[in-house]
């Protein structure tokens, strides 16, 4: 593998097409999509500062590199990614990408960013954004803390352990979503949903778990839910702490320690398919 080190890059393609090939403490000035179509890259404290870097890569790690503000688009149709340690302050910062591991990475400005992207593995990550991981596939994630609305819209096939989701509207149009050990709050949380999986959560949301097919709980809390469940089918919800009010599931079974409302109106559901269990009043 060849080695370049404290290089400074400028000018659009500036390294294109590169291959095997370690930058140690490099500078990639301004200049579009400085290592494009590159392969078997290894990048170690970098500086990334302008537009598109990786795009069409395979085969590329980054370690203790920043990411600019302006190293915007920055890892797109790329395959093969392994970033540590890393702070990317660009948005739009991954999309369309497959094989992508993160770990102990600093999203500040995580808008549009993990977009379509396949086979990800995420661990120690901090994002600030609106829409982050929209429709991703196959994920892994552990000790994500994400602040900003609409996560993982679209997002099929996605497990998060030991997390904090601050996010209105997060799983929306999901698909097989697994949460555990996890503390989550947003308004409106799982609308339109499949198959979602939530376990020893804390959760706040209001008129959150509605227009839901296939819910699953066990052992969280619901904070604050008023109007839960309404149109969701296949509920099976288990807990022991209050819930404000449930409004016309379609079909399963509730049981909680109290509940405040019982909205049941046979004009809109049919109020024999559910059962709604209330351990005290």
């Amino acid at each position: 593998m060849k080695e370049k080190k404290d290089a400074v890059f400028s000018g659009e393609r500036a390294e294109f097409a590169a291959k095997d090939t370690k930058y140690i403490s490099c500078t990639f000035e301004d200049g579009e999509s400085p290592l494009k179509h590159s392969e078997g890259i290894v990048t170690e404290s970098c500086d990334f500062k302008w537009k598109y870097p990786f795009w069409y890569s395979r085969d590329i790690s980054a370690k203790d590199c920043t990411f600019h503000e302006m190293a915007r688009a920055g890892v797109w149709y790329s395959r093969g990614i392994r970033f540590e340690k890393v702070k990317y302050i660009a948005p739009k910062g991954f999309r369309r990408c497959e094989g992508l591991s993160l770990d102990d990475v600093c999203f500040p400005f995580a808008e549009e960013t993990l977009w379509q992207c396949r086979d990800v593995t995420l661990s120690n990550i901090r994002a600030a954004g609106d829409y982050f991981g929209m429709n991703c596939e196959n994920v892994q994630a552990e000790s994500l803390e994400l602040d900003g609305n609409y996560g993982f819209d679209g997002a099929k096939n996605l497990t998060i352990k030991n997390s904090r989701l601050i996010s209105k509207d997060i799983f929306w149009n999901s698909e097989n979503v697994t949460c555990e050990n996890c503390v989550i709050s947003g308004e409106y949380l799982g609308w339109n949903s499949k198959n979602l999986r939530l376990v020893n959560c804390g959760i706040e949301s209001v008129q959150g778990l509605c227009f839901v097919d296939g819910l699953y709980m066990r052992g969280c809390t619901l904070d604050g839910l008023t109007l839960g469940f309404e149109y969701c089918s296949a509920v099976d919800v288990v807990t022991q702490g209050h819930i404000g009010s449930v409004k016309n599931p379609i079909s399963g079974m509730i049981k909680a320690g109290s509940i405040g409302d019982i909205i049941l109106e046979p004009m809109r559901v049919n109020v024999c398919r559910t059962n709604i269990i209330v351990d005290k009043k």
